[in-house]
């Protein structure tokens, strides 16, 4: 993949469209290149991001809400503020215990989400 287009450098996150991904689950992919991509998860309380593991590293900021976080075999209840980690190829998933979002940052990007 090339560099991103000048105009998506300067994202308005009112233009982002949702898309559902899930009962309860719908994302925003805000911007990527071929070496990182972030992305919006908002989630309704009860959500699930079902357990899964992929290639790319992982960095997580819980911008609002609170999740029970599963890495390995690892659980954390996670609130507004809290980061998490996901090294390469380590099954993880997410409950949503109060509505909230997450804010998912990829390395490299996620070819399967665009």
């Amino acid at each position: 993949m090339t560099e991103i287009p000048l105009a998506t450098r300067f994202v308005d996150d009112q233009t982002v469209p949702w898309e559902s991904v899930a009962e309860g689950v719908k994302r925003k992919i805000m911007t990527y290149d071929a070496n990182l991509m972030m992305v919006k998860v908002a989630f309704e309380t009860g959500g699930i991001g079902t357990p899964h593991q992929h290639r790319h590293t992982q960095m997580s900021y819980v911008e609002r809400g609170a999740f029970a976080i599963t890495i390995g075999e690892e659980t954390k209840t996670l609130r507004t503020g809290d980061v998490y980690y996901i090294p390469p190829d380590i099954r993880h998933g997410a409950v949503c215990l109060e509505a909230g979002v997450l804010i998912d940052v990829f390395t490299p990007m996620r070819e399967d989400f665009v």
